[in-house]
Protein backbone atom coordinates (compact mmCIF):
# COMPACT_ATOMS: atom_id res chain seq x y z
CA UNK A 1 0.00 0.00 0.00
CA UNK A 2 2.83 2.30 0.71
CA UNK A 3 4.83 1.49 -1.96
CA UNK A 4 1.58 2.25 -4.24
CA UNK A 5 0.27 5.54 -2.44
CA UNK A 6 4.41 6.87 -2.68
CA UNK A 7 4.56 6.11 -6.78
CA UNK A 8 0.83 7.69 -6.80
CA UNK A 9 1.73 11.01 -4.93
CA UNK A 10 5.24 11.25 -7.08
CA UNK A 11 3.56 10.93 -10.17
CA UNK A 12 0.69 13.20 -9.33
CA UNK A 13 3.10 15.88 -8.16
CA UNK A 14 5.05 15.53 -11.15
CA UNK A 15 2.15 15.95 -13.09
CA UNK A 16 0.80 18.95 -11.02
CA UNK A 17 4.02 20.90 -11.31
CA UNK A 18 3.72 20.15 -14.88
CA UNK A 19 3.33 23.24 -17.41
CA UNK A 20 0.06 21.37 -19.07
CA UNK A 21 -1.54 21.18 -15.63
CA UNK A 22 -1.00 25.16 -15.08
CA UNK A 23 -2.49 25.43 -18.09
CA UNK A 24 -5.65 23.17 -17.65
CA UNK A 25 -6.53 25.28 -14.36
CA UNK A 26 -5.94 28.57 -16.58
CA UNK A 27 -8.48 26.56 -19.14
CA UNK A 28 -10.83 26.05 -16.23
CA UNK A 29 -10.90 29.25 -14.96
CA UNK A 30 -11.36 31.14 -17.80
CA UNK A 31 -13.98 28.73 -18.68
CA UNK A 32 -15.47 28.63 -15.68
CA UNK A 33 -15.84 32.73 -15.84
CA UNK A 34 -17.23 32.69 -19.21
CA UNK A 35 -19.93 30.37 -18.14
CA UNK A 36 -20.89 33.00 -15.89
CA UNK A 37 -23.32 35.33 -17.76
CA UNK A 38 -25.53 32.03 -19.09
CA UNK A 39 -25.77 30.85 -15.26
CA UNK A 40 -26.20 34.94 -14.09
CA UNK A 41 -23.81 34.84 -12.11
CA UNK A 42 -25.66 32.76 -9.77
CA UNK A 43 -24.47 31.32 -6.02
CA UNK A 44 -24.38 28.46 -7.78
CA UNK A 45 -22.21 29.44 -10.51
CA UNK A 46 -19.77 30.63 -7.38
CA UNK A 47 -19.90 27.43 -5.16
CA UNK A 48 -18.78 25.08 -8.50
CA UNK A 49 -15.44 27.25 -8.70
CA UNK A 50 -15.72 27.27 -4.69
CA UNK A 51 -15.73 23.57 -4.34
CA UNK A 52 -13.51 22.43 -6.91
CA UNK A 53 -10.67 24.94 -5.74
CA UNK A 54 -11.28 23.82 -2.42
CA UNK A 55 -11.52 19.82 -2.72
CA UNK A 56 -8.41 20.36 -5.18
CA UNK A 57 -6.05 22.52 -2.50
CA UNK A 58 -6.91 19.74 -0.20
CA UNK A 59 -5.68 16.42 -1.52
CA UNK A 60 -2.68 18.20 -3.17
CA UNK A 61 -1.37 19.44 0.43
CA UNK A 62 -1.25 15.56 1.21
CA UNK A 63 0.59 14.25 -1.80
CA UNK A 64 2.77 17.23 -2.14
CA UNK A 65 3.47 17.07 1.26
CA UNK A 66 4.13 12.82 0.95
CA UNK A 67 6.79 13.78 -1.87
CA UNK A 68 8.70 16.40 -0.13
CA UNK A 69 8.96 14.14 2.99
CA UNK A 70 10.04 11.11 0.71
CA UNK A 71 13.01 13.66 -1.08
CA UNK A 72 13.98 14.90 2.33
CA UNK A 73 14.42 11.41 3.85
CA UNK A 74 16.12 10.35 0.75
CA UNK A 75 18.49 13.55 0.92
CA UNK A 76 19.32 13.52 4.27
CA UNK A 77 20.17 9.61 4.01
CA UNK A 78 22.59 10.75 1.12
CA UNK A 79 24.03 13.32 3.59
CA UNK A 80 24.87 10.87 6.14
CA UNK A 81 26.62 8.67 3.93
CA UNK A 82 28.96 11.36 3.00
CA UNK A 83 29.34 12.20 6.50
CA UNK A 84 30.58 8.52 7.29
CA UNK A 85 32.43 8.21 4.08
CA UNK A 86 34.53 11.06 4.64
CA UNK A 87 36.74 13.02 7.35
CA UNK A 88 33.71 15.15 8.30
CA UNK A 89 32.56 14.83 12.23
CA UNK A 90 30.06 12.28 12.12
CA UNK A 91 28.15 14.36 14.84
CA UNK A 92 26.51 15.67 11.94
CA UNK A 93 24.86 12.12 10.76
CA UNK A 94 21.08 12.48 11.91
CA UNK A 95 20.95 16.09 12.98
CA UNK A 96 17.74 16.32 11.66
CA UNK A 97 16.27 14.46 14.86
CA UNK A 98 17.43 17.65 16.75
CA UNK A 99 16.00 20.12 18.44
CA UNK A 100 15.80 23.43 17.82
CA UNK A 101 18.39 25.08 20.51
CA UNK A 102 20.27 21.53 19.57
CA UNK A 103 20.54 23.06 16.07
CA UNK A 104 20.83 26.50 16.80
CA UNK A 105 23.99 25.48 19.09
CA UNK A 106 25.88 23.22 16.40
CA UNK A 107 24.94 25.77 13.75
CA UNK A 108 26.74 28.53 16.31
CA UNK A 109 29.92 25.84 16.04
CA UNK A 110 29.70 25.86 12.58
CA UNK A 111 29.54 29.30 12.43
CA UNK A 112 32.67 29.96 14.80
CA UNK A 113 34.73 27.22 12.77
CA UNK A 114 33.67 28.62 9.59
CA UNK A 115 35.18 32.38 10.61
CA UNK A 116 38.61 30.42 11.67
CA UNK A 117 39.09 28.78 8.55
CA UNK A 118 38.65 32.01 6.85
CA UNK A 119 40.74 34.13 8.93
CA UNK A 120 43.21 30.85 8.31
CA UNK A 121 43.11 31.32 4.35
CA UNK A 122 43.41 35.09 4.69
CA UNK A 123 46.76 34.62 6.77
CA UNK A 124 47.84 31.87 4.11
CA UNK A 125 46.96 34.25 1.00
CA UNK A 126 48.54 37.25 2.56
CA UNK A 127 51.85 35.07 3.20
CA UNK A 128 51.62 33.89 -0.49
CA UNK A 129 51.16 37.34 -1.58
CA UNK A 130 53.92 38.62 0.41
CA UNK A 131 56.50 35.71 -1.05
CA UNK A 132 55.41 36.71 -4.38
CA UNK A 133 56.49 40.48 -3.80
CA UNK A 134 59.66 39.24 -2.84
CA UNK A 135 60.35 36.88 -5.36
CA UNK A 136 61.47 39.31 -8.05
CA UNK A 137 63.11 41.44 -5.73
CA UNK A 138 65.11 38.30 -4.48
CA UNK A 139 65.72 37.66 -8.46
CA UNK A 140 67.71 40.78 -9.07
CA UNK A 141 69.77 41.02 -6.28
CA UNK A 142 70.98 36.96 -6.79
CA UNK A 143 74.76 37.30 -6.17
CA UNK A 144 76.54 36.26 -9.25
CA UNK A 145 78.24 32.45 -9.25
CA UNK A 146 81.24 32.16 -8.15
CA UNK A 147 83.80 30.31 -9.83
CA UNK A 148 84.56 26.65 -8.14
CA UNK A 149 87.94 27.08 -7.00
CA UNK A 150 90.13 24.35 -8.58
CA UNK A 151 91.63 22.20 -5.76
CA UNK A 152 95.12 21.93 -5.67
CA UNK A 153 95.74 18.42 -5.20
CA UNK A 154 99.31 16.74 -5.69
CA UNK A 155 100.44 15.35 -8.68
CA UNK A 156 101.05 11.44 -8.46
Amino acid sequence: MDKLFAQFATATAKAAGSPVAFLVCVASVVIWALCGPYFKYSETWQLVINTGTTIVTFLMVFLIQNSQNRDGAAIQAKLDELIRASDADDQFMGIETLTDRELEILHARCARAAENSARILKKAEAERNSRKARAPAAAKAKPAVAKPRQARGRST
